[in-house]
């Protein structure tokens, strides 16, 4: 029956299996780029772990719960936090606390939009993987055990930042070491670090790990490496191993909408990976008796990132097609400054998406308009030579050939569009600038589920609206069963999506029926011009 398919199924079909494919790949396997297990990564990894005795201390080498006695009972202390916490500083959109062991132990985010619906404020620092941002461990195993032992002094136990940032002095004074963190904390979330020891000694030190609020296998989860030549690597939760990078800007480790990252761009850091309960990803950053690093805590949002460090934007990851979704979000972000609402501004941007490829649409929909016209001639010759598949192919050729006419005129240019389809589908899929965006009337938030089902009916309708107008020539008709039947799986398919994926989805529809309708009137004008020609 494949073979039997007319042009425009195949196109259908093509659009359908090619984002089908993208969005059940990104469910099960991205956003995320897999870790790059090559013959040269294989060989740094075996490389590294062949020596991490020498490069990385046990402290960091295993999971909180074989860290010495000590050590183990210190970490798992952390769930007492309200007995620990010996810092606090509140701002307008967060608070953090500092605890004992000079680590943030808590960060809150403030705004509305984070709040849970009995109120609750979102809490961005992870306590499970008993590890927490700002976290020191020491190569000495007798330096380590007492520093998890010995409490911080802080310089200032309760702080209201306004516009200025404010200062926190931790001094940690062990038997034979003095530590002091001098943090500066700025409005935004971001912090600078000065780390200053009495002597020297090795040590690391950790950004944290991403906050376990409820994974989803769509979405990303784990850590993120800027490397010295700018690329990324990506490392995802369960498929951490022990590695060393050199030469970073920063380390993240993250979730789809938060991050918690320690960076460097100046004096590029030394990171150590690796692997926590369950092969989860913890990054630490080797020190120095004096060392300069900045933070930030909070969700991954593009201006605030970009302001402290347009390097950081990369924190945002979008997958495979990134090179397409950052620019597409740029867009999406500028159209959003002057409209003022992330609904209409992902309205325009859909619109603008389909003007930009308007030629290549156009180019296809001519094209199966053509098709269509020669469908007659092309039923004749698979009549004609039947059982000689040699003859109609050549014949099916020339008749192409004679009126213009390509059988994937019209397929190409839709598989064309996929990757700039699927570009906007990773931004409206990641961007936490559309959590809690209301759009109109009943849509509150643009990041969830539209809680009525309006859109994901609307996408469909106009989906089979557009397959009417399309041209097309169905050979029997389980075949255009099936076809009618795909609106109905695309609505099923989109319930579940966010409403701003969907909203841009059913804009794309409708621009789409626009078209089809001028290229249909167009080209029937042409067909009548050339008749009156003719006769």
């Amino acid at each position: 029956m494949i073979d039997k398919l007319s042009n425009q199924n195949r196109i259908i079909l093509a659009t359908v299996l090619s984002f089908l494919f993208f969005a059940t790949y990104d469910y099960f396997f991205i956003p995320k780029t897999a870790k790059n297990l090559n013959e040269q990564n294989s060989t740094r990894v075996e490389k590294t772990v062949t020596t991490s005795s020498q490069r990385a201390p046990a402290a960091i080498k295993e999971t909180a719960s074989n860290i010495p006695s000590k050590v183990s009972k210190a970490v798992a202390s952390t769930s007492k936090v309200k007995d620990n916490v010996i810092a606090t500083v509140k701002a307008k959109n967060f608070e953090l606390k500092i605890d004992r062991l000079g680590r943030i132990t808590r960060f809150y985010l403030n705004e509305k939009k984070f709040t849970s619906k009995d109120g609750k404020r979102l809490q961005l620092v992870d306590h499970k993987k008993g590890l927490l941002p700002l976290e020191m461990r020491f190569s000495n195993e007798a330096i380590n055990t007492e520093a998890f032992a010995t409490s911080y002094d802080t310089s200032v136990s309760n702080i209201v930042l306004k516009d200025k940032p404010v200062d926190i002095v931790l001094t940690q004074r062990l038997s034979a070491l003095t530590v002091v963190k001098n943090i500066k904390i700025y409005k935004d979330g971001h912090y600078k670090l000065e780390v200053k020891l009495s002597k020297k000694a090795k040590y690391f030190i950790t950004p944290g790990f991403h906050p376990s609020l409820g994974k989803k296998s769509y979405t990303f989860h784990g850590a993120l490496l800027q490397k010295s030549d700018g690329s990324m690597e990506i490392i995802d939760d369960g498929d951490a191993v022990q590695a060393e990078f050199k030469g970073v800007g920063f380390a993240a480790n993250a979730d789809k909408y938060y991050a918690t990252v320690l960076y460097n761009f100046k004096d590029k850091m030394e990171v150590v990976e690796t692997p926590l309960k369950d092969e989860d990803p913890a990054l630490f950053i080797k020190g120095k008796q004096d060392l300069k690093l900045g933070g930030y805590i909070g969700p991954k949002d593009f201006e605030i990132l970009k302001n402290i460090n347009p390097k950081l934007t990369d924190v945002i990851e979008y997958g495979f097609f990134t090179f397409i979704s950052k620019p597409l979000f740029v867009l999406l972000s500028y159209i959003h400054n002057f409209l003022g609402n992330w609904g209409w501004s992902i309205v325009v941007l859909t619109l603008l998406v389909r003007l930009v490829l308007f030629p290549l649409t156009y180019k296809g929909m001519v094209s199966m308009n053509k098709m269509k016209a020669l469908s007659p001639k092309m039923k004749e010759l698979q009549a004609k030579y039947k059982g000689d598949k040699q003859k109609l192919n050549a014949h099916m050729m020339e008749l192409y050939k004679k009126h213009g006419a390509n059988p994937m005129g019209g397929c190409l240019p839709m598989i064309l569009q996929i990757p700039v389809f699927y570009g906007v589908y990773r931004v409206l899929q990641n961007t936490v600038e559309l959590k809690g965006a209301p759009w109109i009337l009943w849509i509150h938030d643009l990041a969830v589920m539209d809680p009525y089902f309006i859109l994901p009916v609307l996408m469909g309708a106009s989906m089979f609206l557009q397959q009417r107008l399309a041209p097309n020539s169905f050979t029997d008709k389980t075949q255009e069963k099936i076809m009618k039947f795909l609106p109905l799986i695309f609505t099923f398919f989109f319930v579940t999506f966010p409403a701003g994926l969907t909203l841009y989805w059913f804009v794309s529809n409708l621009a789409s029926i626009v078209q089809q309708y001028f290229v249909n009137k167009t080209f029937a004008k042409h067909k009548k011009e050339e008749m009156a020609v003719k006769k």
